[in-house]
């Protein structure tokens, strides 16, 4: 392998740490019933219970999410004392980025010697997304001062668009085809349910228990509730919505949380299971493409990261990327003359669903994971954001000092 500059040299995820909740679809879970920041501290400890690392290790806490939650105002604080640990910390959010940039403010964190063990945690709830009153007189519908997350999703007050425009107009740039989207989004099924079914999942995925106020079990979260199985000839029959989007095309709404720790070479060894598996952080690049063609960002930004780390998609191991739409991969595959066979091996957010918040979070980890059993090396992980942003990261995962 080629060697590389580190852009956070003494960075690292300490391997094994990690975990993150099940992706229920809106609604379909006891999740659309609690606080989610509550439910994500109270799910960060038992996740760390569960990898055997002492929540007083954590000296400093990210959290993301991009859905308004009650008592946001106290954001990290509060969090980290459901999590039953107070410590400081802060609140971040980067629409569909925020799963990887907190993981990245956390690393710059140890970098910068502020702290060493750094706790990342993030979490969205689209289920019953709050609506909230804005007294803003210069809005597109003067009359409607309520919004809520869909309002997001379906109008962006730069352009006038809604995300899933975005999507047709890419596919018209770079002339897609319907018959190789309708492809694509079914072998990403079929990737989903093969790692399942291998239990791929079951070694990043934690089953958790939904708590009322009085303590009572609400339900369990242990299942991607709403992924199905679909049909090559299902797909293609469906209506198409833009230039190449159908209903089966696109990611979903859904409810989750992610966690992992990121701490110093010398204390990741201290606590990982297994010390002799070295992650650190390599490059990471961000991107704004031209207005409406939020697809294109993400492989943008992977010409520019490769670019700058001088490697090749030849180095990659694992490459996963989020991807609302279909539409997403294929412009990758196209413009990166890249094999989208080889991309999302394990799984990916156009099939288990779209919190926003964690979405990019769960991805590392099931790439990290992934290049662990593959004996090590190069991982990209890449996706897009709203305002047509597209960001990248390469991690290195070297198992034995090599």
């Amino acid at each position: 392998m080629k060697e590389e500059t580190s852009m956070y040299p003494d960075a690292r995820i300490p391997y094994g740490t990690w975990g993150s909740s099940y992706f229920p679809a809106w609604q379909m879970s006891a999740l659309a019933e609690v606080n989610i920041g509550q439910f994500a501290g109270e799910s960060m400890n038992k996740i760390l219970g569960k990898r055997g690392v002492p929540k007083r290790e954590l000296e400093y806490l990210v959290i993301g999410s991009t859905v308004p939650w009650h008592w946001k105002f106290w954001n990290a604080p509060l969090v980290a004392s459901c999590l039953g640990h107070r410590i400081p910390g802060y609140h971040m959010e980067q629409a569909c980025a925020t799963g990887l940039q907190a993981i990245l403010l956390a690393a710059a964190e140890v970098e910068g010697s502020s702290y060493d063990v750094v706790g990342v945690l993030t979490f969205d709830r689209t289920s019953d997304s709050p609506v909230g009153v804005f007294p803003e007189r210069r809005a597109y519908r003067r009359t409607e001062v309520l919004a809520d997350v869909w309002d997001n999703f379906g109008f962006d007050p730069a352009t006038g668009n809604a995300m899933i425009a975005t999507a047709g107009k890419a596919a018209r740039k770079y002339k897609i085809e319907r018959k190789e989207v309708d492809e694509l989004a079914y072998y990403r099924y079929k990737q989903y349910f093969e790692a399942r079914d291998s239990g791929f999942l079951d070694r990043v995925l934690v089953p958790l228990e939904v708590l009322d106020l009085q303590g009572r079990l609400l339900g369990r979260v242990d299942e991607d509730a709403g992924v199905r199985a679909v049909t090559l000839s299902g797909l293609k029959a469906m209506r198409e919505l833009d230039t190449c989007v159908t209903a089966g095309t696109q990611t979903h709404a859904s409810d989750g949380m992610a966690s992992l720790l990121v701490t110093t070479k010398n204390r990741a060894k201290e606590l990982s299971p297994q010390p002799e598996i070295d992650i650190k952080f390599i490059g990471k690049t961000e991107v704004r493409t031209l207005p409406s063609l939020m697809p294109e960002a993400p492989v943008l930004a992977v010409q520019k990261l490769l670019k700058r780390t001088s490697l090749t998609m030849n180095d990659m191991v694992v490459v996963k990327n989020h991807n609302p739409f279909a539409v997403n991969d294929v412009i990758f595959s196209k413009v990166m003359d890249y094999d989208w066979h080889k991309m999302n091996t394990t799984g990916c957010s156009l099939v288990w669903g779209h919190p926003q918040g964690p979405t990019l979070t769960r991805i590392v980890i099931e790439s990290l994971e992934e290049a662990v059993s593959l004996g090590g090396g190069y991982v990209l992980v890449f996706g897009c954001a709203a305002g047509d942003v597209g960001i990248a990261a390469i991690f290195k995962v070297e198992e034995g000092g090599k």
